[in-house]
């Protein structure tokens, strides 16, 4: 179970961000532009896969997650714990430990097998869920995945990411008009405040794409 105490979502999110510039979570283009998960392309990419492997700031963050998610929903407000497959399932088992609560995951597509199941693991009518992913873009792989919890007749409200871009202007409201909050904690506004002194060289380029992703994207051809 977590500590009661933590330090603010301002300080939780400049420590995040060095935290990913530590492992080298944060990548920049060479050459091709990298593709997203929502099919856009960029310049960046935040790896929070990575984050696995290095047990002090996992934990660390998991924590931040763990009451961030306290904090903005309520202590007593979710029944069971999902992590989108793949790189939400960690993610969301530490969460789950964390709050003392059952943990399932949720599959991009049924598995095409045996009882062609989206969602692994015990989710009941009537229970809230939390989904538990790395990170969203524009929010729209979520939608499947609340769509197939909601299927089961479990209730999906809340989403938490530990990195959310914060530069496309219709993921809140993606998310909104689907009736699911987002709880995040960094965004890339810190993660370049956090950026190391030698990467001054690349960073104009990050921020006209940050600025306005889809001129950068237009200029890319």
């Amino acid at each position: 179970m977590i500590p009661s105490s933590y330090p603010d979502a301002k300080e939780m999110a400049r420590l995040t961000a060095r935290m990913l510039w530590e492992i080298e979570a944060v990548n920049f283009m060479q050459g091709e532009p990298f593709k997203l998960a929502s099919g856009q392309l960029s310049p960046v990419y935040i790896d929070c896969r990575k984050l696995i492997s290095y047990p002090r700031i996992r934990s660390t963050l998991m924590d931040f997650l763990t009451v961030t998610v306290m904090r903005n929903a309520g202590f007593e407000v979710f029944d069971n714990i999902a992590g989108g497959e793949t790189a939400g399932i960690p993610f969301a088992a530490l969460v789950a430990e964390r709050m003392g609560l059952p943990m399932t995951y949720v599959r991009k597509k049924p598995k095409g097998y045996g009882k062609n199941a989206r969602i692994e693991g015990a989710m009941r009518e009537g229970q809230r869920v939390l989904l538990v992913e790395d990170l969203t873009t524009d929010g729209g792989s979520k939608l499947s995945f609340v769509d197939a919890i909601r299927d089961t007749g479990a209730t999906c409200g809340h989403t938490a990411v530990i990195f959310y871009y914060g530069i496309f202007s219709e993921t809140l409201k993606t998310l909104g008009d689907h009736g699911v909050e987002l709880h995040h904690l960094c965004t890339w506004w810190e993660v370049l405040d956090e950026a190391p002194e030698r990467h001054a060289g690349v960073l104009a380029e990050v921020r006209a794409f940050l600025n306005d992703p889809h001129g950068w994207r237009a200029a890319q051809g």
